[in-house]
């Protein structure tokens, strides 16, 4: 509710009274480097999906082929904080005007979105095949 139901166009319109609201809301983390963030990064989504590069989805999965990176652990400290990949996606997000889009948190979004699984060998969610 805070952010207009993720409303992308809304949110990139906000300005000073709508920051000021939402570090006024209980129900959201109130940091204003964060609010300010959402913002411009929903401005720079817009832009991305404006730019003629393709969809924002291309422009994340273009860097796995399209393709689920399955990797095999056995032991959850050998799992990376953030990989190659995640570096040279997280340069291209903020090259685009995106902010808190650092290697570790772009490898932490790759595994909540199934660009990579990270499961343990064994994990009911691991992947098959």
């Amino acid at each position: 509710k805070a952010f207009d139901n993720w409303n992308v166009e809304k949110i990139a319109r906000y300005g000073r009274k709508d920051v000021e609201r939402l570090l006024s809301d209980e129900g959201i983390i109130r940091n204003r480097a964060k609010v300010v963030s959402a913002i411009s990064n929903a401005q720079a989504w817009l832009k991305v999906m404006e730019g003629g590069k393709g969809s924002f989805n291309d422009l994340l999965w273009k860097y796995v082929d399209h393709r689920t990176i399955v990797n095999h652990w056995n032991d959850p400290g050998k799992v990376p904080a953030s990989t190659p990949i995640s570096d040279a996606l997280s340069k291209e997000l903020k090259k685009a005007g995106f902010s808190f889009v650092g290697t570790t948190i772009v490898y932490a979004y790759m595994q909540a979105i199934g660009m990579v699984d990270d499961h343990m060998d064994g994990c009911f969610r691991k992947a098959k095949g």
